[in-house]
C-alpha cells in the first residue's frame, strides 16, 4: 500500500458521480453494513505498512481515528467533504514529504457491532475509499468512555513504518473525539476485535508510552460533541498525552488543524506562518485552528535554539 499520487480532479469527478447519482460517499454504511469491510477489518491483520518506495521515498506516516458514535457520527462527513484541504496544506504547501494517511474509526467493545476499524496507510485517492467503506456505527455505551484504548493497541503492534525503521522519526496520531479511553486493554477484546492472544490486561498509560515509540500521539475534542469542554474527559486525555490535547470549537476545522499540526510538527513552518496559509486558500478554520493550537506553538521555523533530546519524540520529531 502506499503507491500512487493524490489528485483533487479524481477526487472531484467521483464526487461528481455520486452527486449526478444521489449516491452517498459511505456506500459501504448505507448499503445497511454490519460488519467492517474487509479492507478496514482489524481481525487477524499482521500490520498497517507505511513504506518508502522510489515514488516515496521518505514517507510521513498520519493515522487519524475517529469516534463514530452518538455525537461523532458526523466526523467521517467532514472528513471526507475536506479531504482535498487536508491533502492541499500537506503537499502543495509542503508541510510534509510523501504523506501517507491511515484512516480507521472507534466504537465501543463493549457493545458494538463494529467497535474498530483501521485502514491502510494511502498516498492516493485510496484513502478517499477508505472513507467511503466506513460502517458509522452511531451507538456507543453510554457511559463516556470509548475503546480507545484498543485502537490504540492495534497502532502500537500492528503497524510498520519505515519512518521509523530507517530514520529514528515517529508519524503521527490524530484520535478525534469526545470520551475517554477504558483503563485498560482487555484480553478478551483484543482476542475477538484483533485476534491476539493476551494473558493479561495492559493499563492504558502503558499502552500509550508503546505507542508512543512510533507515533506523536494527538487528541482533538472537537465542539458540538456531547463532551466538548469536559473537564473530566480533557483531565483524563491531559494526563496521557500533556499538552497534545486539542480542543478545537468548530468540527467544520479538523483538516486543517490536522494539517498545520503535522507542519508544526516537521517544522516546515510555524503557526503565524500556517494560519497566513489558511487564509490564502480561502479557509475560515483560521481562528478556530489559532485557538486550538496556540498552546503547543513550538519555536519558529529557522530558531537558532538547539532542540535537545527533552524537546522531541522517541522518534526525533519535535516534541510540541
Amino acid at each position: 500500500m502506499g503507491s500512487g499520487r493524490w489528485s483533487t480532479d479524481v477526487y472531484s469527478a467521483a464526487a461528481s458521480y455520486r452527486a449526478a447519482r444521489g449516491a452517498s460517499p459511505f456506500a459501504y454504511n448505507d448499503s445497511g453494513a454490519r460488519t467492517a469491510h474487509p479492507d478496514l477489518s482489524p481481525y487477524k491483520v499482521t500490520a498497517r505498512e507505511s513504506r518508502d518506495s522510489a515514488e516515496h521515498p521518505h514517507t510521513t506516516p498520519i493515522a487519524v481515528l475517529f469516534d463514530v458514535t452518538g455525537s461523532m457520527y458526523d466526523v467521517p462527513r467532514v472528513l471526507q467533504t475536506k479531504l482535498p484541504q487536508l491533502l492541499g496544506l500537506l503537499l502543495r504547501q509542503g508541510y510534509a514529504t510523501d504523506p501517507q494517511i491511515l484512516f480507521g474509526a472507534v466504537g465501543d467493545a463493549t457493545c458494538d457491532r463494529v467497535p474498530l476499524q483501521i485502514g491502510q496507510f494511502e498516498s492516493d485517492n485510496r484513502m478517499d475509499d477508505q472513507l467511503a467503506n466506513i460502517v458509522l456505527e452511531g451507538g456507543g455505551g453510554g457511559q463516556q468512555t470509548e475503546s480507545y484504548e484498543l485502537a490504540m493497541y492495534f497502532m502500537a503492534r500492528h503497524t510498520v513504518l519505515d519512518s521509523v525503521r530507517k530514520r529514528g522519526r515517529t508519524g503521527y496520531l490524530f484520535l478525534i473525539g469526545d470520551e475517554l479511553p477504558y483503563d485498560r486493554v482487555k484480553p478478551a477484546e483484543v482476542r475477538r476485535v484483533i485476534g491476539d492472544q493476551l494473558t493479561e490486561p495492559i493499563a492504558v498509560d502503558e499502552i500509550v508510552r508503546e505507542l508512543r515509540r512510533s507515533f506523536e500521539v494527538y487528541y482533538i475534542l472537537p465542539g458540538g460533541s456531547s463532551y466538548a469542554g469536559n473537564s473530566r474527559t480533557l483531565t483524563a486525555w491531559r494526563k496521557l498525552l500533556g499538552q497534545n490535547v486539542l480542543e478545537l470549537d468548530d468540527l467544520d476545522a479538523v483538516c486543517e488543524t490536522i494539517a498545520l499540526t503535522v507542519g508544526l510538527g516537521e517544522r516546515a513552518v510555524d503557526l503565524d506562518a500556517g494560519l497566513r496559509d489558511l487564509d490564502d486558500l480561502g479557509s475560515t478554520a483560521g481562528d478556530s485552528v489559532g485557538r486550538a493550537l496556540a498552546a503547543i506553538r513550538p519555536d519558529p521555523v529557522g530558531s537558532s535554539v538547539a532542540l535537545t533530546g527533552l524537546d522531541r519524540g522517541t522518534g526525533g520529531n519535535l516534541r510540541l
